[in-house]
């Protein structure tokens, strides 16, 4: 079933070069049939620049990214082995005994990110160290080989266990299913597959569920190589020259690499079968009779490696809402590289689970450029392509790269690169602390700068992803809880009412409610035009919220907003996009009761959703301790 999906995809050809003047001069003899509504289109050489404009205007989300988007705010969780030795990113060569914690408070986890108002969290699986949270067949390098996954107390298996546990380790290098295949030997600590609790505890909690799983793993680099050419290559280097990766490896010397050396060891691409099961696998019967899937796949050792451990997740842990991957291949400086199959990922992806959200992938979610948290002011998400999305990670797709201050104007939909437009939406990722990962030096921000950050990703058409990393005692720190707590309080209390409600007219009406497919469009299916809405009474205000009707696309380019001041329309905020969600924020309060929405410019026909009118709460400051549990589950949207 995948192998055809997959020879279709890799057999598409490049579309010769054109320049932005041939598109515009071949619009009238080619690329004449209507624009239908897509996620993805292609770029055609006889496509005029209107022609692209307009199906850019018609590039439409998948149903599982218009709920993405509306969630808002996604939880983020850094928790592994870099917890316990303090780094941000890791050798890869750490013995599993330091992974120690003395407590995994996967609930208080959960309580802290509703807290702060998410509605969808994500784990991470395995970083860029190749230490695996959960219990993988494929590496010995996870939390199985780990001390702490076994708990003596009471247990009168001690001795059969220490026996079962001894034995891996003795074969850990020739087979990287031993301590699998030693998980329940007796002993077991209740809570050692930490993604498993994770994910029951998030679906118990009514948040939504993705998963990182890192591309990129030092615990996979070939050990000739690793102790031959790497190590000395590292101290060949200045000490201040050397990166976080590269000091961690030489504290780390003399060990090896912890895993079975598949990461860019030139290993010849072979047949093989995706889940590829290993000696005493429980998955053998449910396959031989077809109720798992399998796929026939040829890869090399880590590409393999990476395809097994992705069909874990899907089909163990699923339904997955976000798969997080990135595209870092950090050892290719130093002489290794693995050449990622992007392309069977992606399709074994799609197969296993359609309506996934994958981070990077083809009509999923894109990184916005920064580490900060921060969307542009003209956030779009229809993003052009320079190449297929279904066979590339799709950050090096993005004209300009994913950091490019102009990410979809009309000037870049006309660049002569430009292939394909998708619906690629923008995560604007940050931490609570300096790290990713928990070190105990460093203090969180405060709520009143998470809520600045929330206004500049939310408010800028961005879903806001922050991570809050558990210290060493499996907990979110009373510093953190109060910072996020406050934060989310604030921005519950400042969007809860909106001031427009209930509109005095039925367009009011539509444009103050929550419904996507309610709204004002200008007559006569006009590209601009102004709508004039009259509140209940007068009201101050200093937020104003704009919403497209995403599902039709995102349209508008230019826009403003006037306030009547008795005598006269003054503007009051100016904008390009809007997209699904736009927050401008005034100086000062305004008193009116009258708006008016100007659009200036759009692409096509625009649909305004949503005219929300806020006014600040301020966050309130918090010392810390415990979040008291008295938000309402909600509903995974």
């Amino acid at each position: 079933m995948i192998a055809a999906a997959i020879a279709a995809l890799t057999g598409v050809a490049a579309l010769p070069p054109a320049t932005a003047a041939a598109k515009e001069e071949s619009g009238a003899t080619g690329c004449q049939e209507p624009v239908t509504p897509a996620p993805v289109m292609a770029v055609e050489e006889c496509d005029s620049l209107a022609r692209i404009v307009e199906k850019a205007a018609n590039i439409v989300p998948r149903p599982s990214q218009v709920a993405w988007q509306q969630r808002g705010i996604v939880g983020f969780t850094h928790f592994g082995m870099n917890t316990f030795t303090n780094r941000e990113w890791g050798s890869g060569m750490e013995k599993e005994s330091r992974f120690t914690p003395s407590n995994v408070d996967v609930d208080q986890w959960m309580r802290a990110y509703r807290a702060m108002g998410a509605k969808q969290v994500i784990f991470t699986a395995k970083h860029h160290d190749g230490f695996v949270l959960y219990p993988t067949r494929y590496s010995n390098h996870s939390v199985i080989a780990s001390p702490w996954w076994v708990s003596t107390a009471g247990c009168d298996q001690a001795g059969e266990t220490a026996a079962a546990r001894a034995a891996a380790e003795q074969k850990r290098d020739a087979d990287p299913s031993a301590y699998w295949r030693a998980r329940e030997a007796g002993c077991e600590r209740q809570g050692g597959d930490i993604l498993g609790t994770y994910v029951r505890a998030a679906r118990a909690a009514g948040l939504r569920v993705g998963i990182y799983l890192s591309p990129s793993d030092g615990a996979e680099l070939p050990r000739a190589w690793h102790k031959d050419t790497y190590i000395p290559a590292i101290k060949a280097k200045p000490a201040d020259s050397r990166s976080t990766a590269e000091k961690a490896t030489l504290e780390d010397a003399p060990a090896s690499p912890a895993g079975q050396g598949r990461y860019g060891n030139s290993s010849t691409p072979m047949a093989r079968t995706i889940p590829t099961l290993v000696p005493g696998d429980d998955r053998a019967r449910a396959v031989a009779r077809g109720t798992l899937p399998t796929f026939e796949v040829v890869e090399d050792e880590y590409n393999a490696y990476y395809l097994n451990q992705l069909y874990e997740l899907f089909t163990q842990y699923g339904p997955i809402d976000e798969l997080w991957l990135d595209g870092a291949n950090p050892w290719a400086g130093s002489g290794i590289s693995e050449k990622y199959d992007f392309t069977t990922w992606f399709a074994m992806i799609k197969a296993l689970s359609p309506d996934t959200v994958v981070f990077a992938g083809p009509q999923g979610t894109r990184w916005v450029g920064n580490e900060a948290g921060v969307a542009r002011t003209g956030e779009w998400s229809v993003v052009p392509a320079t190449g297929d999305p279904d066979t590339a990670h799709n950050e090096g797709l993005i004209p300009g790269g994913a950091w490019a201050e102009d990410i979809g104007s009309r000037a870049v939909l006309g660049r002569s690169d430009v292939r394909y437009l998708q619906w690629f939406p923008a995560e604007a990722d940050s931490s609570i602390r300096p790290g990713w990962f928990y070190h105990p030096g460093e203090r969180p921000q405060s709520a009143a700068e998470l809520v600045d950050k929330y206004r500049r990703s939310v408010g800028r058409n961005a879903v806001m992803l922050l991570n809050a990393p558990p210290g060493t005692d499996g907990r979110i720190a009373d510093a953190d809880l109060a910072s996020l707590t406050s934060f989310g309080t604030a921005v519950s209390d400042t969007y809860r009412t909106n001031l427009l409600a209930p509109g005095k007219d039925a367009t009011g009406a539509a444009l103050s409610d929550e419904d996507l497919s309610t709204g004002w469009s200008p007559a006569g299916q006009a590209t601009t035009g102004s709508v004039v809405l009259d509140l209940p009474r007068a009201q101050s205000f200093d937020q104003i919220l704009l919403r497209e009707n995403i599902t039709r696309g995102q349209r508008v380019e230019e826009f403003a907003v006037d306030t009547w001041d008795g005598t006269g329309w003054v503007q009051a905020a100016s904008g390009t996009t809007v997209g699904y969600s736009r927050i401008l924020v005034l100086n000062t309060p305004v008193r009116t009761d009258r708006v008016r929405i100007r659009v200036l410019a759009a692409r096509a026909t625009p649909q305004l959703a949503t005219v929300g009118l806020y006014r600040t709460v301020a966050p309130s400051v918090r010392t810390g301790g415990a979040v008291p549990d008295t938000h309402k589950s909600p509903t995974p949207s």
